[in-house]
């Protein structure tokens, strides 16, 4: 699976394109009567794999809203690795910029309590090779959208950010999972997608004032001159920017499994985005999106089809 970079790659096209730039793995999930404590062993029920990683969730979110979408990233040379890319390739991604290397495919050990709540670990194996040089001769347009997350090298995250920043594409940086040395990324964003614990560690690490998600929201669009995107869960997203705040409503759902359903946001968001849509518009389906995707097990099969989530926004 190496590298192949043809002169019908570059822009695929002429319509708009989403890039991810990111990690891919396989999921292990297990469920539990409830998440345990450290040094604690609790009892279990079922156990199933999924393909997951927060780059490989996000293109088959973007694919499945409609979007036109290329994966960059790398699996191993193992068995994890054809079923971690299985619905990527089955959902229409570009996946000629997936490179295949002797590190294993990474993985993600998952435990669910019966809420749907969930903790995670991430063994990122071949997500640790991923470098600058596999976007390499990739070009970006004004209408394009590079989406981004911090499960890759931070280095190689940077100069891609920043190729697409100087094209003109848009950036959309999902701060996940929080790591302060990556903060340097955050004026390359001109979209940041947060989650209301990783808001309040920016900010802190900013030293930016306020009390509450939005306040601190607020300031961090301030800060970077960029529009900052907070997830609520249950409450919905609310989007800050230059004079501006605005706010989406969640579908309230009997919630199964929340994992995935901030990449599944991302993607909807990256694709509505490419669509032209009003920027109200997009938070609305990105949100309705990511509620869709709790009601199902797994990350990436619970990425609900563009179909489902416009009937559930009619209902």
């Amino acid at each position: 699976m190496a590298i192949v970079i043809a002169a019908s790659e570059t822009r695929m096209g002429g319509a708009p394109v989403i890039t991810v730039f990111g990690s891919i793995n396989l999921d292990l999930i297990g469920t539990v009567d409830r998440l345990p404590r450290p040094g604690e062993t609790v009892p279990g029920g079922a156990f199933s794999t999924s393909p997951g990683g927060k780059g490989a969730n996000q293109a088959l979110a973007a694919a499945r809203a409609g979007a036109r979408v290329r994966m960059v990233g790398a699996v191993g040379r193992d068995a994890f690795a054809t079923a971690a890319l299985a619905l990527l390739k089955a959902g229409g991604v570009e996946l000629s910029r997936v490179r295949q290397v002797d590190e294993p495919t990474g993985v993600a050990l998952i435990l669910v309590d019966p809420a749907g709540e969930n903790v995670i670990a991430v063994l990122p194996g071949a997500n640790g090779t991923v470098s600058e040089a596999d976007a390499s001769g990739l070009e970006f347009g004004p209408e394009d959208v590079l989406l981004l997350q911090l499960e890759v090298p931070i280095p190689a995250i940077a100069g891609t950010a920043r190729r697409a920043r100087e094209a003109g594409a848009r950036v959309l940086l999902s701060f996940a999972p929080f790591r302060a040395d990556a903060l340097h990324l955050l004026p390359l964003a001109t979209h940041l997608v947060v989650n209301e614990s990783e808001c309040e560690l920016i900010a802190k690490a900013l030293g930016l004032g306020g009390e509450g998600t939005e306040a601190q929201a607020v300031s961090l669009a301030d800060r970077l001159e960029s529009t900052v995107i907070a997830t609520l869960g249950k409450h919905g997203v609310l989007a800050a920017g230059p004079g501006r705040v605005e706010r989406a409503a969640a579908l309230q759902v009997e919630a199964i499994d929340t994992v995935g359903a901030g990449d599944t946001f991302c993607g909807y968001l990256g694709a509505a985005l490419t669509e032209g849509m009003t920027f109200r518009a997009a938070l609305a389906l990105a949100s309705t999106a990511a509620s869709v995707a709790c009601i199902k097990p797994g990350a990436q099969p619970a990425v609900p089809m563009r179909e489902e989530v416009a009937r559930s926004c009619q209902a």
